[in-house]
């Protein structure tokens, strides 16, 4: 209850004047965002959270994480979250709240010592709102980053029809844990999706090869073999394959080819096709 009283001159702050406040500090967001946003979508922004955040103090026990400020949260979410999808920066989503301080300022000029010490504390409250805003802002361009980086994995992952029953997959970059499971998703998908018995794996344009990323590449082979399919690995350049002997790693009875070219070839071997007779014809 004396958290309550302590409030009084907070909300009596706030209460004062409210027009001009609300307009300053409508006017001192929309000078930092330079007209990313329209004056209208802030000033009902602003007001909304204002109203908000006079009711929550007036009812609260003063606590930013408490219940009686959570419309007052749950508006700052909504607004930070849409501040990272629009590609503002966390500061200029945090001054959303921070320019209510300088809007109340005037206020202080001929104002009593009361008014002075009811500023401090709702300065307080207004400073852990606005690391609030930062906290829902880093969450959402996490979000975001990962749903990107989820879908640039999709995208460096095709899998390509080469002939009928033999597909490939051409890896460029970083073989991971999470892009071989999506390698071998893929894979066996389209094992499924084409009825292709054999299948291909090019690392040409892997950097490296130590014993995680063979590992993961085993894993792969060994899932399309469940589903009926031979795998052959091409792209094994001679840096790589003196990686692979010193590090000891056997691919046992795994094909593995050069090149693309020579992978394709042993496929369409092992598919039956006759490669003289089709070359013949296409003369």
């Amino acid at each position: 209850m004396a958290k309550q009283e302590n409030l009084k001159g907070p909300v009596a702050l706030l209460s004062t004047d409210r027009e001009r406040v609300t307009a300053e500090w409508v006017d001192g967001v929309a000078a930092t965002l330079q007209g990313r946003i329209s004056k209208a979508e802030l000033d009902r922004e602003l007001r909304e959270l204002y109203d908000a955040l006079v009711d929550g103090l007036r009812s609260g026990d003063g606590s930013t994480r408490g219940e009686g400020l959570s419309e007052v949260r749950a508006l700052l979410t909504e607004l930070s979250r849409n501040r990272a999808r629009q590609g503002f920066t966390p500061s200029e989503t945090a001054i959303s709240v921070m320019a209510l301080k300088q809007a109340l300022e005037p206020a202080l000029r001929n104002g009593s010592a009361g008014d002075t010490t009811a500023y401090l504390e709702l300065a307080a409250v207004l400073d852990d709102l606005a690391l609030f805003t930062i906290e829902a802002y880093t969450r959402t361009r996490e979000e975001i980053i990962s749903s990107q980086a989820a879908q640039l994995m999709e995208l460096s992952t095709p899998v390509v029809k080469l002939w009928n029953g033999v597909i490939a997959v051409p890896l460029v970059g970083t073989l991971d844990s999470a892009r071989t499971q999506v390698v071998m998703e893929k894979l066996l998908q389209a094992l499924v999706d084409t009825g292709s018995e054999q299948a291909i794996i090019d690392i040409t344009g892997v950097p490296a090869v130590d014993t995680q990323v063979a590992q993961h590449l085993l894993k792969t082979i060994v899932a399309a073999r469940l589903m009926g399919a031979e795998c052959t690995v091409s792209g094994i350049r001679p840096q790589i394959a003196q990686t692979i002997v010193a590090l000891g790693i056997e691919f046992g009875d795994i094909v593995t080819k050069a090149t693309l070219a020579d992978a394709l070839q042993h496929a369409l071997e092992k598919s039956g096709v006759d490669l003289v007779a089709d070359r013949g014809a296409g003369r």
